[in-house]
């Protein structure tokens, strides 16, 4: 796809505003049809798919703060002129197109949208088949904001593929593929991992850890556990797995105030084998893998540990490398934690609930990455060019 100047992005942007706004009761209707076909089972999943007025509302702001957002294409990341006289300008440059693998949610075919579009990427979108009729319509938008401003429908659009279809596209894709970006769980990753042939950037599981230290403020801990763990359940940055110092002060009792506590939010308490010591009337787990699931519901795994160093060493075996958090006073133990547990977030007395585009001052997010290259965190607008060399000659050659 061409290069589209900054203007030309921005008219499709201020175009796609208006029509969220008219078009708001026929996606709230069309949502209703997904809703009503949904299976509740999956509260989490069935959560992620409802589209209100306040989730419309939520889009128009995504698009707002994009339309805002400075154009990341061609800004200059270094400029050289060689003792030959070359000229070699590193420039930022789109990827060219860009593949997004969602479940649930319809307002990423919204956010997954406007980024790629802004910073001049082709997208494809392959949602689930439990958010069909209100991804339809609101790729019906995007097409008529496009339109309206003479640019093909081509630039985004939705991919209607079974999942031996999405195998063959990914094995041998109809178009060219510069990136693809699952978003989902390791089953739905690997899938990818094992069939792409461009290069993948995965935006991956939760399951979150938080390690009370002997130094902790504890009302704090308490007030930032029952955050991260209840605010959204069905968020990836929230908290699943919780790792207490036993040698805290009135540890028997902190952990007796902090089940009472939980259990008031209706969380169920699930404990390791020492905890639950202490607290047998919650659920023993019987099987080390548990330390390695998101739970996406009102669960909650809660282990003891002896120090800091067996807490990051957990961490760092089982967690999904998405976000971890330390409770301490202490700010040198605080560092260590933060740069030796290896998560894309790393929270210092705060909640895990703020690994997120608009929390972080990135803006909207096509996801939050969890691998190492070419980004890891929030993919905001500045995440989604590569760069490009530009070299400038007057019949230069090597010798």
């Amino acid at each position: 796809m061409k290069l589209l100047n900054t203007d030309t992005k921005n008219n499709v942007l201020k175009s796609m505003l208006q029509i969220l706004d008219n078009e708001r009761e026929n996606i709230i209707a069309a949502n209703k049809k997904d809703l009503d076909a949904f299976n509740k089972e999956d509260q989490a999943l069935f959560d992620r798919l409802i589209v209100n007025n306040k989730k419309v509302n939520e889009m128009i702001e995504a698009v707002k703060a994009v339309l805002n957002q400075e154009d990341p294409v061609g800004k200059e990341l270094s400029n050289l002129t060689l003792k030959n006289q070359l000229n070699v300008v590193n420039s930022t440059a789109p990827f060219g197109t860009i593949l997004i693998i969602y479940e649930s949610r319809p307002d990423v075919t919204i956010e997954a949208s406007v980024l790629a579009f802004k910073a001049n990427n082709k997208i494809l979108l392959k949602g689930g088949k439990e958010a069909l009729n209100s991804n339809l319509i609101l790729e019906k938008c995007w097409h008529k904001a496009l339109e309206d401003n003479g640019l093909s429908k081509d630039w985004i659009k939705l991919l209607h593929l079974k999942r031996n279809e999405t195998q063959a596209f990914l094995k041998n894709p109809t178009e060219q593929l510069d990136l693809i970006v699952p978003r989902g769980g390791e089953r739905l990753i690997n899938f990818v991992k094992t069939h792409a042939t461009c290069a993948v950037l995965v935006s991956g599981r939760g399951n979150n850890f938080l390690y009370v230290s002997e130094q902790a403020d504890w009302s704090k801990a308490v007030g930032i556990i029952i955050n991260a763990k209840t605010d959204k359940i069905s968020g990836c940055n929230a908290l699943d797995k919780v790792l207490i110092n036993k040698n805290i002060p009135e540890y028997e009792l902190k952990l007796e105030m902090l089940q009472q506590k939980l259990e008031q939010h209706k969380v169920t308490v699930m404990s390791d084998n020492k905890v639950n010591k202490i607290l047998n009337s919650t659920k023993k787990i019987t099987e080390a893998n548990v330390w390695n699931e998101e739970f996406l519901s009102r669960k909650l795994l809660i282990g003891e540990v002896s120090d800091l160093d067996e807490a990051i060493k957990m961490i760092n075996i089982h967690s999904g490398k998405h976000s971890a958090a330390i409770i301490t006073e202490n700010n040198n133990e605080a560092l260590q934690f933060m740069n030796q547990v290896d998560s894309a977030a790393v929270y210092h007395n705060a909640s895990t609930r703020f690994t997120d585009g608009g929390q972080m001052g990135v803006g909207a997010e096509l996801a939050i990455s969890t691998d190492k290259l070419h980004h890891r965190g929030p993919l905001g607008l500045k995440q989604l060019v590569t760069n490009k060399y530009y070299v400038f000659g007057d019949g230069q050659v090597r010798v």
